[in-house]
């Protein structure tokens, strides 16, 4: 149906006039998405009301007059790229709150563009020392990379826990890791925490206290504070945020057009699959599948592998072939599959290489076409799709509230490329609400909480509890050796209820804990029994899985540079552990089991000095899943662990050599050069190839 293109703008501009600009901005996204669809060139009055609107990126210099012109360049700013980038409104209004050293705490829309102005603030203020925080390792790679091609000739770009510190640094990684550096810092220009939402219990029942305990030890370290966040509308009085302005902003850049199929649909299952399978095959632009749990994704799944036959596509057949040479060498693996019909998966479990690599795929015009995803996809990258389909309102065993809702329907549209997000809605969403985010003090973050510092911010209550939690903890490790402790912020992410059960399990029983000698020896069925015993104190066994697998998964991985995954998952099948329960496993191992061995190591030690006990080179070998420390970090930079094996065994680098890191592991492949590593490794894979290409170009 052709619009009457002059009628729309008067209708506008006379919602403009009467004040509401949400309105208008949303009409005019609409009619741009028009005009893109059928060819037609903006006229003045689209440019004007472009303007008037605050979208300034969007103005056609061509057919604009000279006072859009003027503003489209009065807002270009340096963003550390080769050109400067045009802002909008709403992002210049922040940038220039922080460039006069305002803290911030910030409401915006997923579609915002919160990274233009991080990138802006660093290439024109240049501060010394930049932390950025984020949700997930899969963000900080996504990241780093970004930040890497603006500013690595500038700054050291710090994601590690064991850097050394340069003149400029830019440290990017989540909050577990900040806590590394709060001794090595003497101060931070500026704090950036993104999605900062995850402060709250609310949102993240199991890591929001680390983060609050990162605000608690960086705070005083800290010149500048620019927090983010989306559909937030208020911020309670708190001392975290204290001294913060707090700016909710509903400016948008795309519009969402809702589709709520659940009404037709009514829980009947064949409806809802035969609707998916319908918006899929009637949609030439990428899709996201929200599903919300694994059993979902495993649905959503078996229907894409019932209803599309695998395509022509020489990428992904090739990187279907890769996978089952590397990961699964029988071919029933369902992610094979599902890329061979342009599918893939993010679950936040998969090695981190292999998410990079779909996210990249799917961000390329002949890659992907659909991700089926967990919550993952809304807090582990930022991308994005023309099509969002709610399959489920679930997130895990809970219920989608308002608040993820609404950032999982953010990921659709895209500036410049899709003005329009269809939202497809095939479960019911929960109901509106206007989200507050309440940050407070918990008596999780007791153990290290000085409350003389705090006095005056802290409840008498809060203050009794932290003298009464470090008088038992006190009693069971000294006065002395529990200040100790505290100062040197040796802990790592146990909650102070947890710790004060390790130390009275310690306490109650410091003979037994003689064989934990036992997992330094170099028999893995000798860590058997210490590592059950850990398991059984109260609050350290919740691992999502039982026991006995995780040990034994543990157990059989000291060969794993020498082998390789397919051949540990024959030796793996007597435990019932598959390709899915491989990556669940070594994320836990890694991400939950290895900082709470860190924290019973130092309070064993603090508990019992005169035994000697101290088992950190089993936690140093088990962090890295007994890989080279180096290969391990390098995945995080994209890099699989199958190819630096390929690297190794050619003799191009040295991965186990003594002294090596990553820094300078980065410098030497940058010195050796993509076209050597081409040249010197024999049975390179057309994938290895693709992907050392993505690799090298988060380096260089």
């Amino acid at each position: 149906m052709e619009l009457d293109i002059f009628n729309v703008c008067h209708s506008i501009n006379n919602s403009l006039n009467i004040g509401d600009e949400s309105l208008a901005r949303n009409e005019l996204i609409k009619l741009l998405d028009y005009c893109k669809s059928n060819n037609i060139v903006y006229t003045p009055l689209i440019n004007h009301l472009i303007r008037d609107t605050g979208l300034y990126p969007y103005i056609d210099q061509e057919t604009a007059n000279w006072q859009e012109r003027f503003a489209y360049q009065s807002f270009k700013i340096n963003t550390g790229d080769r050109e400067p980038i045009t802002l909008h409104r709403g992002q210049s209004i922040l940038l220039q709150k922080l460039l006069a050293g305002q803290s911030i705490a910030v409401s915006a829309p997923t579609s915002f563009g919160k990274s233009f102005i991080i990138d802006a603030f660093i290439a024109i203020a240049k501060p010394k020392n930049v932390m950025l925080i984020v949700p997930t390792l899969a963000l900080t790679d996504e990241t780093r990379r970004r930040i890497n091609k603006k500013f690595a000739n500038e700054y050291k770009i710090i994601t590690t826990i064991d850097a050394t510190l340069s003149t400029k640094n830019i440290f990017i990684f989540p909050q577990e890791r900040a806590i590394n550096y709060v001794k090595k810092i003497e101060s931070i220009d500026i704090l950036i925490i993104d999605e900062f939402y995850k402060a709250s219990e609310k949102f993240d029942k199991e890591r929001s206290f680390m983060l609050l305990r990162v605000l608690l030890k960086l705070n005083k370290k800290t010149k500048q504070k620019y927090f983010l966040a989306p559909n937030i509308k208020s911020l309670n009085n708190n001392f975290f945020t204290k001294g913060m302005e707090f700016i909710p902003l509903d400016f948008n850049t795309v519009f969402l057009e809702k589709h709520n199929l659940f009404e037709e649909i009514d829980n009947d299952l064949t409806k809802k699959s035969t609707t998916l399978i319908d918006i899929l095959k009637n949609s030439n632009n990428k899709s996201l599948v929200y599903a919300g749990t694994f059993k979902n994704i495993n649905e959503v799944s078996d229907l894409i592998q019932l209803h599309f036959n695998p395509i022509i596509n020489e990428k992904l057949n090739s990187f279907a072939e890769w996978l089952n040479i590397n990961y699964n060498n029988d071919n029933n693996w369902a992610l094979i599959n599902l890329i061979k019909r342009g599918c893939g998966i993010h679950n936040g479990q998969l090695h981190r290489s292999l998410s990079q690599i779909q996210i990249k795929l799917f961000e390329e015009a002949d890659g992907l076409q659909t991700i089926i995803s967990t919550s993952s996809i809304i807090e582990g990258v930022n991308t994005s799709a023309e099509n969002v389909i709610l399959w489920s309102n679930k997130n895990g065993r809970s219920l989608l509230n308002d608040f993820s809702y609404q950032n999982i329907i953010g990921r659709g549209g895209r500036m410049f490329k899709h003005f329009i997000g269809k939202i497809f809605i095939l479960a019911p969403p929960p109901d509106p609400e206007d989200e507050q985010l309440n940050l407070a003090f918990t008596e999780k973050l007791l153990f290290d909480t000085d409350e003389q510092e705090y006095s005056q911010v802290l409840t008498k209550q809060q203050i009794a509890a932290i003298i009464s939690y470090k008088e038992e903890m006190s009693a069971l490790l000294t006065t002395e050796r529990y200040k100790l402790i505290q100062d040197d912020g040796l802990i790592n992410n146990s909650n102070a209820q947890t710790l004060l059960n390790i130390a009275k399990a310690i306490k109650s029983s410091p003979e037994t804990w003689e064989s934990f000698k036992m997992l330094n020896s170099t028999e893995p069925k000798d860590w058997m029994s210490p590592l059950y015993k850990v398991l059984k104190i109260e609050g350290c066994g919740k691992m999502e899985i039982s026991h006995s697998q995780l040990i034994n998964f543990i157990c059989s991985m000291p060969d794993q540079w020498a082998s390789d995954i397919p051949q540990l998952l024959l030796e793996l099948n007597k435990y019932s552990i598959g390709i899915d329960d491989f990556f669940k496993l070594e994320r836990i191992a890694t991400n939950k089991l290895v900082p709470l061995l860190n924290d019973v190591n130092i309070l064993l030690k603090a508990i019992k000095p005169e035994s000697g006990i101290d088992f950190s080179p089993f936690i140093f070998k088990l962090s890295y899943m007994f890989l080279p420390p180096v290969v391990f970090q390098l995945e995080e930079y994209g890099l699989p662990r199958m190819i630096s094996k390929k690297i190794q065994t050619s003799e191009i680098i040295d991965f186990t050599k003594d002294g090596i890191d990553l820094y300078s592991t980065i410098e030497s492949f940058n010195k050796i050069g993509l076209n050597t590593i081409f040249e010197k490794i024999e049975n390179l894979h057309s994938f290895d190839k693709y992907i050392l290409e993505y690799f090298y170009e988060g380096i260089s």
